[in-house]
């Protein structure tokens, strides 16, 4: 399948995910998932609207209560593992909802998760990536334009510690200009060290920042290839996502 195609002899795994099926009540949503993702790499998702993409993040973090198959963080299983224990592992989940507290200032919102792990960024690294938030940091999130909660939303996971960033349609309504920024963020993360699995309908964007591909359909990895091979796929890719 895909993985075989895209296979590295010299990659580490971080992250592999075998078999997973996952369910939302009776709803049979995935239907025997397979990717992996190395240290060090962007992989992105890709897919139509209800593919299974946003499913399969939550299901990594153990938000997903019924699934089965196998799903390995590093060396360790963590298919049945609670969220907070996978989230203490160094894993950080931003939805697409973004999950800020409207409620609360900048501050109130960077500060307010925990400490998982040693290395998360202070303020002030925070800050250097995401000058817009130093402006607005005593603005109650209600205040916040999209393009400002979205940064906020992926700022506050950065605190954290995490190494693994789930980042779930980070541009989704995004102006260009913002967009453009947080290419340059995802860029400059994965310079860093940190490994990203990424779910976008904009591909276009994704071709920026992603060294692989999956392409999810109907619950299902349906195909995978290189970044250096997007080019080649565009007549496939254009088929499977209806642009």
């Amino acid at each position: 399948m895909a993985d075989s195609k895209m296979a590295d002899a010299a990659a580490t795994p971080v992250l592999t995910v075998q078999d997973l099926e996952a369910w939302y009540g009776e709803s049979h949503i995935l239907h025997g998932i397979n990717f992996n993702v190395n240290a060090g790499e962007v992989v992105t998702l890709l897919g139509r609207n209800g593919a299974g993409k946003t499913t399969t993040l939550k299901s990594v973090m153990g938000i997903i209560g019924k699934r089965t198959g196998s799903i390995r963080f590093g060396d360790q299983d963590i298919t049945r593992t609670s969220s907070d224990k996978i989230a203490r592992m160094g894993v950080a989940f931003c939805p697409e909802e973004r999950g800020i507290f409207a409620s609360l200032d900048v501050r109130e919102n960077l500060l307010l998760p925990p400490v998982v792990r040693p290395g998360g960024l202070s303020l002030d690294q925070i800050f250097d990536r995401f000058p817009n938030l130093k402006e607005r940091l005593d603005s109650q999130g209600t205040k916040l334009s999209g393009g400002e909660q979205q940064m906020l939303a992926i700022a506050r996971i950065l605190r954290t510690g995490a190494r693994f960033l789930m980042l779930d349609e980070p541009t989704e309504g995004l102006a260009p200009v913002i967009i453009q920024q947080i290419g340059h963020t995802i860029a400059r993360l994965k310079k860093e060290g940190f490994t990203i699995l990424l779910v976008e309908q904009n591909f276009r964007f994704a071709a920026t920042v992603a060294d692989r591909y999956y392409i999810v359909e109907h619950g299902k990895v349906i195909d995978g290839f290189k970044n250096s091979d997007l080019q080649a796929n565009m007549d496939k890719l254009h088929t499977y996502l209806g642009v």
